[in-house]
């Protein structure tokens, strides 16, 4: 029988913003100097005729969610477009109600496919990853639940419990969550305060003799800088996976940089994580680099909080590359092979011990997986795709209403501030930061708290 608080789709819109990068931001050996942004409105109605209009915004991340050798960045952007078109007629067909992860459920098969037919379409030498699918269809997604908390005058994490989702968790996640819902698994207010994570590029300057063309905007050139403008204690490191005495120099510049600039801030405990955007060849590669880097450097690796995906995606044609070892020394975490529940146990199988949730793969999926990992106690933290303005405050939303999870990513300041500027007077806690944390207890409003 439907609920009185379920909704339907009445009414769907895109379209997109363009920026060029500040400056330019390596993935996986590809130098990114610019970022295309979805944005969403969804139009929902309840059974009683009430309707609001939700608001999804993403980077479509193409360089990240569709790596190709056989296809050039104009032509996997243009393939995510395409994308975007049939999701957007799918989502706008769907006569479906219920609760925006009942619908999310319906449609996102229909979206893989719809991946394939765009595929043979635009005949591309490969085929769309479904990672790329997840990020073409997360503003989707996130309207929808935005929608579905305005229509109801609530933030969206107070919409999670049995008094609006039609199944417990067993619906999605199997029989152990029989009689649960995700309001076990979410808080029904954020955290006031997060610690903000910076990312530290392996193209970015460390020390002023690095800095080549300043850019010269009244932005911080350097790391050091960077962490006296922010108030830094956290950093993310990027690395190159596939250049063993580059990667472990980095770091052992990365922390002695880093020592200074916390001396002179009176500062003793800061922290840090590594990215190799799975560039590792093999798990032999992480043990050997964490060796190095524990000899050159004892107390920076001490300050190393988790360590990111390091090795290749596809899990299953990589079953070798098992992070027991590496576990035992640091938190290693599933990125992005994370896609669903069953590559979730594969990489536990694996020996990885956390999981990284991301808004760009949607609001059902990240906070299903969210249950997933806190059931089997995993390591949890919540990444960034260079989110700006509402794509970043639905990111901070999900980082500040999981437990466990330390800290957020926010990389949009640094790469593509531009994008944020519409934002910052109306979240000044989110997009100003001065003590290294984002003011997370403003995120209250209706819906995903981002009125567009």
């Amino acid at each position: 029988m439907p609920r009185s608080t379920d909704v339907g789709i009445a009414s769907v819109e895109h379209g997109y913003e363009d920026f060029q990068y500040r400056t330019p931001i390596k993935f996986g050996g590809v130098a990114l100097d610019r970022a295309t942004i979805l944005n969403v409105r969804c139009q929902v109605r309840t059974h009683g005729g009430q309707t609001a209009v939700g608001f999804g915004s993403m980077p479509l991340g193409n360089v990240w969610a569709f790596p190709s050798k056989a296809l050039k960045y104009e032509q996997t952007l243009a393939a995510m477009k395409d994308l975007v078109e049939r999701i957007a007629r799918l989502t706008r067909d769907c006569t479906e109600t219920g609760h925006p992860i009942d619908l999310n459920w319906t449609l996102e098969p229909l979206y893989l496919k719809a991946a394939a037919e765009t595929a043979q379409a635009l005949q591309l030498a490969e085929p769309i990853p479904p990672l790329c699918t997840l990020v073409a269809a997360s503003a989707f997604d996130a309207a929808l639940h935005d929608g579905y908390g305005k229509v109801h005058g609530l933030h969206c994490y107070r919409t999670y419990g049995p008094d609006f989702v039609n199944h417990d968790l067993s619906h999605y996640l199997g029989a152990e969550f029989r009689g649960e819902y995700l309001d076990r698994y979410v808080l029904p207010e954020p955290k006031a305060r997060m610690p903000l994570y910076h990312l530290v590029g392996a193209l970015d300057p460390l020390e002023t003799g690095d800095v080549q063309q300043p850019v010269g905007d009244g932005l911080p050139e350097t790391l050091g800088d960077w962490i006296e403008f922010n108030g830094l204690t956290h950093l993310k490191i990027k690395l190159n996976g596939d250049d063993l005495a580059w990667d472990v120099e980095r770091v052992v510049r990365v922390d002695r940089v880093a020592a200074q600039a916390q001396q002179r801030r009176g500062v003793e405990r800061w922290y840090y994580s590594l990215d190799f955007n799975e560039k590792c060849a093999n798990v032999g590669y992480l043990l050997e680099f964490l060796r190095q880097v524990r000899e050159l450097t004892p107390a920076g690796f001490d300050r190393i909080q988790y360590i990111e995906q390091p090795t290749h995606r596809d899990l299953k044609l990589h079953r070798h590359n098992a992070m027991h070892e590496a576990s035992k020394l640091r938190p290693v975490v599933i990125d992005e092979s994370l896609l669903d529940q069953e590559s979730l146990e594969l990489a536990r199988a694996m020996g990885y011990t956390g999981a990284a949730l991301k808004a760009c793969k949607g609001q059902s999926q990240s906070l299903l997986m969210a249950a997933a990992a806190q059931k089997a106690q995993m390591f949890l933290c919540v990444q960034d795709l260079t989110c700006p303005g509402a794509s970043l405050i639905h990111s901070a939303g999900l980082a500040a209403h999981v437990p466990g999870v330390a800290a957020i990513e926010a990389n949009s300041r640094q790469y593509c501030p531009v994008a944020n500027t519409p934002w910052e007077a109306r979240f000044p806690g989110i997009f100003r930061v001065t003590d290294g944390t984002m003011q997370t207890g403003v995120l209250t409003g209706n819906g995903l708290g981002a009125v567009d």
